[in-house]
């Protein structure tokens, strides 16, 4: 966890940016990856270095060639180690018409990260505002995974914060929940086709962390790990440096971070290539036929965004493999013969192991639509046979605008540090829905047959009957309250009683007046 300091620092960074003209949040993260980027460069060739010295042999790859730049300054000198004790002016120098030219053309490294910086601009105003970012940058322990991901965490925080550009960050607890629910293994191959920040990405990484503490241990499970494990796609450039920039904060040497746009272009290289797809993409609404991939318009011939991404999900998976995924309540109930031929394939043809509806303020202050999270797994075979549905009206959070905590942090998320009292639990009944939910996939499932309940199942037969709409009131029952009847007789003794004492009143109330 990051300290009050670094915190006060990143505030501070963020008011001078401001300061300096650059109001656009997104902007003000992508200079500090850049930042980041430098000194984790600068770290490696460090290792390097060690490593020829330890073993007395020439390095095996050096990340700053030998001799001067196109601009006659040595390489040596465009080191993190070398410029962040300069002189604000000189650093500003070097960093502007020296390091930037030089991480455009890196591509020594050999990973998506170099690949990302090939149009990296810099763009901090001032000798002052960059020598600050310097020092902030350079007192955050990077060789503590955790300090520099809630780090980098904090700042994309900002971006909601904001209120700009916040689609594209989905918030850590509602991640969270998604991975547990899912729990990813060692050997998953794990896709997010819109992954934004990587949010999800991560999650999923620090899941498997904390539940499998050996998986780095095994050279084989390592190595998957950080080149093979993790995958994701988006058409926003800025976006794949953040994404990238957070996966490497959080401890994967080499994610499969890359320019795609997801529904538009054919995915024949990776239609069932991954074990596990977690995402929640941004709905924009329609695409006309001709800017849609054929693949998906076999699957689902629809416009509809929404739609398009469920039947990209189906595509990327194989069989086997498990999604759990966002999408905006009309996916549930939709009548267009599109809407109700999705939802009828997934119950029929694959498996739908959950529906499970999120509180309408979740995503404030940017966005108030109502969403629910969809768990389901491709078999091509069918499997549908009861589906856990939970209503969550809640997420520990406040569903204004302002989006306040509603309990301590240690009694927040799916997984908190402390037991919840029952009324805590129906502030943050996410940890409720966990435990629920994997004890429906254990088997125990009878005491879900209450559909009064906040949680409950429905047969796949129901959901038949119901012409496949997923809705949550569609198969919730209401309790309705018991009135108990009375005999006219015993109202009409009770009346003439109520009408006596008003009498009586209006009779001592005059006396009263006189």
């Amino acid at each position: 966890m990051i300290t009050g300091d670094i915190r006060n620092q990143v505030d501070r960074l963020w008011d001078a940016f401001w300061s300096g003209g650059i109001a656009n949040p997104l902007e003000v993260i992508e200079q500090i990856t850049y930042l980041l980027f430098l000194r984790r460069l600068d770290d490696l060739e460090t290792l390097e270095e060690n490593k020829a010295a330890r073993t007395k042999r020439p390095m095996e790859r050096r990340l700053f060639p030998e001799g001067p730049d196109p601009r006659g300054r040595p390489y040596a000198q465009l080191r993190w180690s070398r410029f962040k004790d300069l002189a604000p002016q000189e650093m500003y120098v070097i960093v502007s018409e020296h390091v930037f030219p030089f991480l455009r053309n890196l591509g020594g490294e050999g990973s998506t990260y170099a690949q990302h910086m090939k149009d990296a601009r810099f763009t901090i105003p001032t000798p002052a505002l960059l020598a600050k970012v310097v020092d902030m940058i350079d007192h955050v322990p990077m060789d503590d995974r955790d300090t520099k991901g809630d780090l980098y965490e904090y700042m994309l925080g900002k971006i909601a914060t904001a209120g700009t550009n916040g689609q594209f960050r989905t918030p850590r607890h509602i991640i969270r929940l998604m991975v547990e629910l899912t729990a990813p293994t060692p050997g998953d191959v794990i896709c997010d086709p819109a992954c934004g920040t990587g949010g999800f990405l991560v999650g999923a990484g620090e899941y498997l962390r904390a539940t499998h503490p050996k998986l780095l241990h095994d050279t084989a499970t390592r190595e998957h790990f950080h080149h093979r494990m993790f995958h994701g796609f988006d058409f926003d450039n800025t976006m794949l440096r953040i994404g990238s920039m957070n996966m490497l904060l959080h401890g994967v040497e080499n994610p499969d971070i890359r320019y795609r746009d997801s529904l538009a272009q054919d995915h024949a290289g990776d239609e069932e290539a991954y074990t596990l797809v977690l995402a929640n993409p941004p709905f924009a609404g329609s695409l006309d036929y001709d800017n849609t991939a054929a693949e998906l318009l076999r699957v689902v011939r629809t416009k509809k965004t929404e739609l398009l991404f469920v039947a990209l999900f189906l595509r990327l998976l194989k069989p086997g493999g498990r999604a759990a995924v966002i999408v905006p309540d009309g996916v549930l109930f939709g009548s267009s013969k599109a809407h109700r031929e999705l939802r009828r394939l997934i119950v029929e043809d694959h498996k739908l192991d959950a529906v499970i509806s999120l509180p309408g303020g979740v995503f404030k202050p940017y966005a108030g639509v109502s969403t629910a999270i969809l768990v389901f797994t491709k078999t091509n075979s069918g499997g549908t046979d009861d589906v856990f549905f939970a209503d969550v009206t809640a997420d520990g959070w406040s569903l204004d605008d302002k989006r306040q905590p509603l309990l301590p942090e240690e009694k927040l998320g799916p997984v908190p540090a402390v037991a919840l009292t029952d009324d805590e639990a129906a502030k943050n009944p996410l940890p409720g829905v966990i435990a629920a939910f994997h004890a429906w996939k254990s088997g125990d499932r009878a005491r879900l047959d209450d559909r009064t309940a906040r949680v409950f199942r429905v047969k796949k037969a129901d959901l038949a009957a119901a012409d496949y709409d997923l809705s949550l009131n569609r198969h919730r029952e209401v309790v309705h309250e018991t009135v108990a009847h009375r005999a006219p007789a015993e109202l009409l003794t009770e009346l003439d009683g109520l009408e006596q004492a008003i009498v009586q009143g209006l009779r001592d109330l005059k006396g009263l007046l006189g």
